[in-house]
């Protein structure tokens, strides 16, 4: 059986504020060192699956570049399948060509998806933390005989009306799928992986192109549509750690997760290894009487002496001036701490720049409101940021009306364009 993977890397993820104002979704830093693309990435080529199409959309610039040639995953292939990256084009009669939806952005790239006629189509999405193996997906798909299989999780019945929510019988058959409902009839989820076998998906894509009543999504029109005419349509159990970083809430509380013990996914785990791109940078330097605890400390980190970082996660390159304080937070590529400035409960962006005796956010225990400060950001000696509030990309010491961001505020740049660099 010839399996082609299509992973969805378009997403604006524009509940993420300020973190995907200058790049897509899947191209966030996480954990550090990765990207959240890596983890879906690395996936596949660790379930032996090499044959990977990639189908961006929004800001694709940073993805491309952190992709290239596939290089780190060995997906560098001519020959045998590696990475293909497509985005939206327009083709002769003038028709936009931004996807409607994820059906439309297959549907838009069906020539590609069908070269060479693959057996089975393997559709992920590039915005979600999970490490699974692949393979006992397509056993359980072809052992049921399925037209389409789909992954599925258990969620809290309080969390259950943000997802796509399925029904099935004893034998895993799917009766029943709803999209975010508001009065969930289960707190079975789907995780967006879909498995469908190629005829199938073909027919049932071209039959939605015509349909000019459908909003050309998976959730909303193909999987009713499907169970509705009868297809064999199975739900897939899985019981690992799987998240939708959709939100800087969940993006922070993600990474809080890498930090428990044990933690959910192991980054240290050799025979699933997490692959990324990643530059040259020197060893950490970490002062003798610096107090670190429960963090993650990247390459290229330089932590002075008298400062304390408790549960935090440090990408490459961040520098921790003398007798500053970071706590519960996530502080990005290049960004400098000032002396002694405090961070709690925050997400600091690349490049951020964060004077002397600043601070930033609230050290609360359950569910604190989570701080955002937007990429090259500049803030000013003794400014004071309260919880929850969110700083727009790029701001200076002259954006800031007062020394005091309130709590929940929102503070916006003014008369800026985005330049797509990430």
């Amino acid at each position: 059986m010839k399996t082609r993977v299509v992973i969805l890397a378009g997403g604006e993820g524009s509940r993420l504020g300020t973190l995907t104002a200058k790049r897509t979704k899947p191209a966030v830093p996480f954990a550090g060192k990765y990207r959240i693309i890596d983890f879906t990435l690395s996936n596949c080529v660790n379930s032996d699956l090499y044959d990977v199409m990639l189908v961006a959309q929004y800001r694709p610039h940073s993805l491309i570049e952190h992709i290239g040639a596939g290089g780190p995953w060995d997906l560098n292939r001519d020959f045998s399948g590696g990475v293909r990256i497509y985005t939206p084009y327009k083709g002769r009669g003038g028709k936009s060509a931004w996807f409607a939806g994820t059906a439309d952005a297959l549907q838009q790239n069906h020539s590609f998806i069908m070269h060479n006629q693959p057996d089975l189509i393997l559709i992920l999405s590039g915005d979600h933390i999970y490490a699974m193996d692949y393979e006992p997906l397509i056993t359980f798909h072809l052992d049921h005989r399925a037209d389409l299989t789909m992954a599925t999780i258990r969620v809290p019945q309080e969390e259950a009306s943000r997802f796509g929510i399925v029904q099935v019988e004893d034998n895993y058959r799917i009766t029943g799928f709803v999209e975010k409902p508001k009065q969930p009839p289960s707190t079975l989820a789907n995780m967006g992986v879909y498995l469908f076998n190629a005829r199938v998906l073909d027919k049932i894509l071209w039959q939605d192109h015509e349909d000019s009543t459908s909003s050309h999504d998976f959730g909303k029109d193909i999987m009713p549509k499907m169970i509705a005419e009868h297809y064999n349509v199975f739900a897939y159990p899985y019981s690992g750690y799987w998240v939708d970083v959709g939100t800087t809430q969940s993006y922070w509380q993600a990474h809080m997760d890498l930090l428990a013990t044990p933690p959910p996914i192991n980054l240290n785990y050799r025979s699933w290894v997490i692959h990324t791109r990643t530059e040259e940078r020197p060893p950490v330097y970490i002062a003798g009487n610096a107090n670190i605890r429960n963090s993650m400390i990247t390459d290229g980190c330089v932590i002075s002496e008298n400062t304390e970082i408790l549960d935090s996660v440090l990408s490459p390159g961040v520098f921790v001036e003398p007798g500053a304080r970071i706590y519960k937070s996530i502080i990005l590529t290049d960004a400098r701490i000032g002396a002694n400035s405090e961070v709690s409960c925050a997400i600091i962006d690349k490049r951020v720049t964060i004077g002397q005796s600043v601070r930033i956010g609230e050290n609360i225990e359950d569910k604190p409101l989570v701080t955002t400060i937007g990429k090259a950001c500049m803030i000013p000696d003794n400014m004071v940021i309260e919880a929850g509030a969110a700083l727009d990309i790029e701001l200076g010491p002259a954006d800031f009306a007062t020394m005091r961001v309130k709590r929940n505020e929102t503070i916006l740049r003014q008369g800026m364009q985005n330049d797509g660099n990430s």
